[in-house]
């Protein structure tokens, strides 16, 4: 397994969930960690356990749906230590709802931070990495990339981007440039990534739910497994799923 020690590592949503339990396994391992997401007190909380522990953490508040609060994230992290090892694009929503709600804003929510902020990231990292000769970015997409659901139509639609978006980088990117890239896919994982759904009936369907989880270090550890693969190895797609997830 490759050392992850001084290497610079953005993570996106960082300030809950998968963000945050990447944040602290990464710095635990050596990396230094650039913490964004838009609730900088949480940032700031996370930041000092970090440091508390003997880790390297810096924060930069951001809203991934601005690109140019994404290209300063980049920036700042690669201006602060000088280079960009790996790029965890990890902010995302779930308002799932059914389609004959029409709940057009929230469509518009998923569209803007799962698709055009995953863009926004990978179009300011890029540059650096070409020209670095090295690099990887991780995008962290769903189960809801590879299997249709009820409720989860445009959400589906937005982590199937995402897949198919980490595929044709890998074929782009890796051999011409040693820039590898993974998507991650988790099926259920216990985050607030439910807390955004308004929909009543998908909130009752949740309800009735019998399942054990996953817990987000699951999906951290599945992280810390590919960006620590030998440079021979580009792990392309880490499907994770509860045992007891049927779909």
């Amino acid at each position: 397994m490759a050392e992850l020690t001084d290497q610079v590592i953005v993570i996106t949503g960082a300030s809950s969930g998968i963000g945050e339990a990447t944040a602290r396994l990464l710095a635990e391992k050596g990396a230094r960690v650039v913490l964004a997401a838009r609730r900088e007190e949480r940032l700031n909380e996370l930041r000092d356990s970090i440091e508390a522990d003997g880790g390297t953490a810096l924060v930069v508040p951001t809203d991934v749906t601005d690109r140019e609060a994404v290209g300063h994230l980049i920036n700042t992290a690669h201006e602060t230590y000088g280079r960009l090892d790996v790029l965890v694009n990890n902010a995302g929503l779930m308002p799932l709802s059914m389609m004959e709600k029409t709940h057009e804003d929230e469509w518009e929510q998923m569209v803007d931070v799962n698709i055009k902020g995953v863009l926004y990231g990978i179009g300011a990292a890029l540059p650096i990495m070409t020209e670095q000769g090295h690099g990887h970015v991780v995008n962290v997409s769903s189960v809801a990339g590879r299997r249709l659901f009820p409720g989860g139509a445009v959400y589906c639609g937005t982590k199937f981007f995402v897949r198919a978006l980490s595929e044709g980088m890998r074929n782009e990117l890796s051999n011409k440039h040693n820039i590898r890239v993974t998507s991650i896919e988790p099926g259920a994982v216990a985050t607030e990534l439910t807390h955004t759904i308004t929909d009543e009936d998908i909130l009752a369907n949740f309800e009735g739910m019998e399942m054990t989880p996953l817990e987000s270090i699951d999906i951290a550890e599945s992280i810390l497994y590919a960006i620590s693969a030998p440079d021979r190895v580009n792990v392309e797609e880490l499907l994770v799923m509860p045992t007891e997830q049927a779909m």
